[in-house]
């Protein structure tokens, strides 16, 4: 189920300007703080749920409800930065720390070392550069949790992977229709 009506919390940043990976984070933390907001997005027992939000300069923002055990599988934001903020519940990122070529691969042997795991309880969050390969999921038996994420420039694609061990394998290229 998705919700698509644009909301408007306050956006911060200098206008005319590109927001900086710490203009994301400022916002997605204020964003988060927004409880009647929070409280506003309709939750599905079974699939993820967003609205889309006014992201400051011109970044594109969404809220995002994960009900218990779902996540993203392995994706990035190509050319995009970003930040996102657990708002309530508790979401763990597992990350790459390693720079990926952008194009002209389909599979690639990871190097042992790799592999980041991040917890994140209501209030926490980070920002990320571009091309920061990861997979984001919800995964407590029974509590929703509901994120707010911001990217700039808007995403302009996502490349989506699978992973067996130590071998990342990209399976697919999303662009923005395909989840308007």
């Amino acid at each position: 189920m998705s919700v698509s009506p644009s909301l408007s919390p306050a956006a911060p940043g200098a206008a005319g300007s590109a927001p900086t990976q710490a203009d994301l984070l400022d916002f997605v933390r204020r964003t988060a703080a927004d409880t009647e907001l929070i409280a506003s997005l309709p939750l599905d027992p079974e699939g993820r749920t967003w609205v889309r939000l006014e992201g400051p300069g011109g970044s594109e923002a969404w809220l995002i409800g994960w009900p218990p055990g779902t996540g993203t599988g392995w994706h990035d934001h190509a050319d995009s930065v970003g930040a996102f903020l657990t708002a309530s519940g508790e979401l763990t990122e597992y990350s790459l720390a390693a720079r990926l070529p952008t194009d002209g691969w389909k599979t690639l042997e990871l190097t042992d070392g790799v592999d980041r795991e991040r917890r994140l309880s209501a209030g926490q969050g980070r920002a990320f550069g571009h091309h920061h390969v990861h997979e984001v999921l919800n995964e407590s038996p029974d509590r929703h949790a509901v994120s707010v994420h911001a990217y700039y420039p808007p995403l302009p694609r996502i490349r989506r992977y699978s992973r067996t061990g130590q071998v990342l394998r990209l399976e697919q290229v999303e662009r923005p229709e395909d989840w308007q």
